[in-house]
């Protein structure tokens, strides 16, 4: 529905919205006597004015409603968008992809279907209103004002996050260079997070690390607290190392056998009635704690991720046996669990959580234990 949001709210109306609030563009005071004339002297001002004011409107409407979770903020249109009038219109811009495969949404929307996302508490504006082929295109002035839009909206509509779809946006907005995720900066109670740019433009950025960014916006926003997690790296006198697959519609992931701490559990006991129901091992000598990692997403119920403390555990080499069913197992996501030599860490199109997971262990096996442990990212 266009015209209401989930809690019932109307979309703000700011299509064509101006700088100054008004929608009102420059008037000069001179009359013309015809349209000739103000066209001709129009152009004549502009080419002697590089500097003139930029565009009070924009070619793509800003879709705002009260108390959204997220206002994803893009830089300014570029053609495809301005001439479809919607955000990231370009089909080969994965914004709008980004969005259902980190959970933002409950399907893939089309830009056509741009109000219908303030169903799902998610908002969408520029940073800049001036149309160009791209961003490179931009002037200063062209962001003239902008920090003072973006209070006034936050300080109207209060929103819980704003996300800049690249650091540019960011930049342009406030003049400050930042770096990906959280930033310091805030906006009265509405917190502020730069995601990298969607654009084809930026397609030196992969997907799996786009995607990550968002997953961590999708985690944050949701409003829900951190699971308490463990897992293990278990290691045996080769110097294999013991991985279980998960298995996601768009790819696979291998990370340490573990999961959540239940209520009145010690991080042992939760990580040994873990490796019984995954792997089977029951009788080992818990190592160190060695790595800690913060997994943001959308997609645990319940919860908006899970920090976990990830401990060496040593063992013979063993062959798994799961307590736990290939149908219990299923339901939990995992697919397969194999032992990695370090070569094997290597092989091509493997994902790993964490992702540098093949230099840890190498640096682990070469260097021992880390003392404090470390945070090994996503």
């Amino acid at each position: 529905m266009r015209g209401a949001t989930a809690a019932g709210t109307r979309p703000f109306e700011s299509s064509g919205s101006s700088r100054d609030g008004g929608g009102a563009g420059f008037c000069s005071r001179e009359r013309f006597s015809d349209a000739a004339s103000r066209k001709r002297l129009t152009r004549v001002a502009r080419k002697r004015s590089p500097n003139r004011k930029p565009p009070s409107r924009s070619a793509v409407p800003d879709v705002l409603a009260r108390d959204l979770r997220v206002i994803f903020c893009g830089i300014n249109p570029g053609r495809v968008s301005a001439a479809a009038g919607a955000h990231f219109a370009n089909p080969r811009n994965d914004f709008w992809r980004l969005l259902r495969a980190t959970g933002f949404t409950s399907r893939l929307y089309r830009p056509d279907e741009q109000y219908e996302v303030l169903e799902e508490g998610i908002g969408l504006l520029n940073a800049a209103f001036r149309t160009t082929p791209g961003s490179g295109d931009l002037r200063r002035a062209d962001f003239a004002g902008a920090s003072e839009r973006l209070e006034r909206i936050v300080r109207d509509l209060r929103p819980k996050w704003i996300g800049f779809v690249g650091k540019e946006a960011y930049r342009g907005a406030f003049g400050e260079r930042p770096e990906l995720g959280v930033q310091e900066r805030t906006l009265g109670d509405t917190q502020l997070f730069v995601l990298p740019s969607t654009s084809p433009a930026n397609a030196a950025v992969p997907w799996l690390e786009r995607e990550r960014w968002f997953q961590e916006l999708a985690g944050r926003s949701s409003g829900l607290p951190l699971r308490r997690g463990v897992r293990a790296l278990v290691v045996d006198p080769a110097d294999r190392v013991l991985l279980v697959r998960f298995d996601f519609p768009d790819k696979e992931v291998w990370t340490q056998p573990g999961g959540g701490v239940d209520p009145g559990e010690t991080d042992e006991q939760a990580l040994r009635r873990e490796l019984a129901e995954e792997s089977g091992l029951r009788e080992f000598v818990l190592g160190p704690c060695i790595w800690t990692r913060t997994h943001w997403t959308a997609g645990m119920a319940g919860w908006a991720g899970q920090a976990e403390r990830i401990y060496l555990v040593r063992t013979d080499a063993f062959e798994p046996a799961p307590e736990w069913t290939s149908e219990q197992l299923a339901e939990e996501g995992m697919g397969a669990q194999r032992w990695f030599t370090q070569p094997e860490l290597s092989e091509p199109g493997l994902i790993f959580a964490p992702r540098r997971l093949p230099a840890l262990v190498s640096d682990l096996i070469g260097g021992g234990p880390p003392s404090p442990p470390i945070d090994v990212g996503v």
